[in-house]
């Protein structure tokens, strides 16, 4: 038997340069969304349906379809796990989807503390901060979550990535905006 060698897929945990775990959320969400492997692209489809309609794109008509019985909070923490592809449009719609006052601040902190996810959505609530902005769940994620390490800034999207920069128009210069979900 002739073993081949296969490059790893990158995944979000090996750009930070940390191990994934293997996180029951993944597990849990595969198996009622039916999704199964394809749980990166389902979670993707679902936030854009959920008001992340930045990302919106043609998905896969075989995917399926939402479950209204995983939340919000769930479908953004899922997105930042360190077993999801390396792939920086899932973090900006977490953050599109997570950027609503319909989001439970403090079940968001215990799951992102449950799945090891606080570095990506600190790098989050630091580029919202960043930007001047005082939204929610953000604040409050500042001030409760404690990341377990630190992560290298550039293995994740620059805080440019969570807005819109419009620059300048007719009207004279228009500061960034936040995108924000769109309910």
């Amino acid at each position: 038997m002739e073993l081949k060698e296969q490059a790893p897929a990158t995944t979000l945990a090996r750009k930070l340069g940390d191990t994934a775990h293997v996180s029951g959320l993944a597990i849990r969400l595969a198996r009622l969304s039916g999704a199964g492997d394809r749980l990166p692209e389902w979670l993707l489809k679902i936030a854009v349906e959920r008001g992340a309609k930045h990302y919106q794109r043609e998905f896969d008509p075989s995917l399926p379809p939402d479950n209204p019985v995983i939340s919000d909070e769930e479908i953004g923490v899922a997105l930042c796990l360190g077993q999801m592809p390396d792939e920086p449009w899932l973090i900006r719609a977490a953050a599109q989807l997570l950027s609503s006052p319909r989001v439970d601040p403090q079940r968001l902190a215990r799951l992102a503390e449950m799945e090891r996810v606080e570095p990506v959505l600190l790098h989050i609530a630091a580029a919202c901060a960043q930007m001047g902005e005082a939204l929610e769940p953000w604040a409050i994620l500042r001030r409760q979550l404690h990341p377990r390490r630190t992560v290298r800034t550039d293995a994740l999207p620059h805080w440019t990535r969570f807005a819109i920069l419009p620059g300048l128009t007719r009207d004279g210069y228009a500061p960034p905006q936040w995108l924000m979900r769109r309910e």
